[in-house]
């Protein structure tokens, strides 16, 4: 695996590269194309992207503070003690891709494919996430007090333990929680989600 060692131009690095440490300080990714580059304590402050595909790539220290990526794809990546200290991502593809030790307060995503993404664990307090589609995420044991989830398509997510104490949870698909594996004190929820959480526990509905 080759390195880059100083101020690397993005669209020039080569699949396979690991790129260590450097200073990308509000750069502009746009329609950059990143396949299995490793980014090792990469200064991603302040970036926007729109368009820009990153395949099989890992994310190992870096920070995303006030970054904003649009349209973007992170396909099968991984994030390893990643800070997203007020990162935007709107309508971007994350498909597969795991977040490991993260830091996500202030995290904002709206729109976008987040299938299969490992969120195990994750500290996700007051993140705002919105019409995302999660299907089959694990978010096993994860942490979401006072988030805003409205319109997030949850359909057979892992939820086990999962911490919703006080989240806004309107028009997201809760047919996969198990409100005797969850916390959910305070959660607001809609009519619709508390026929699917009463029919869960074994009650029967009328009108």
């Amino acid at each position: 695996m080759s390195d880059v060692e100083r101020g690397p131009v993005p669209d020039a690095i080569e699949p396979g590269s690991t790129v260590r440490g450097e200073d990308w300080y509000g750069r502009d990714l746009s329609g950059g194309t990143f396949e299995r580059v490793e980014l090792v304590e990469v200064d991603l402050t302040e970036v926007t992207a729109t368009g820009a595909t990153f395949v099989e790539c890992t994310f190992r220290g870096a920070r995303f503070n006030a970054s904003v990526w649009r349209e973007t794809a992170f396909t099968g990546c991984t994030f390893s003690r990643t800070n997203l200290f007020d990162a935007s991502f709107e309508g971007c593809k994350l498909v597969g891709s795991r977040f490991d030790d993260c830091r996500f307060d202030l995290l904002r995503a709206e729109r976008g494919d987040w299938s299969f993404v490992t969120l195990r664990r994750a500290a996700m307090d007051g993140v705002h996430l919105e019409g995302l589609r999660m299907r089959e995420a694990d978010l096993d044991g994860a942490r979401l007090a006072g988030a805003t989830v409205i319109g997030v398509d949850l359909s057979g997510a892992e939820l086990g333990d999962v911490d919703l104490r006080g989240a806004v949870l309107r028009g997201t698909d809760l047919s996969a929680l198990d409100p005797r594996a969850a916390r959910l004190t305070g959660a607001v929820i809609d009519h619709a989600q508390a026929v699917v959480i009463a029919e869960s526990l074994g009650l029967v509905v009328t009108p």
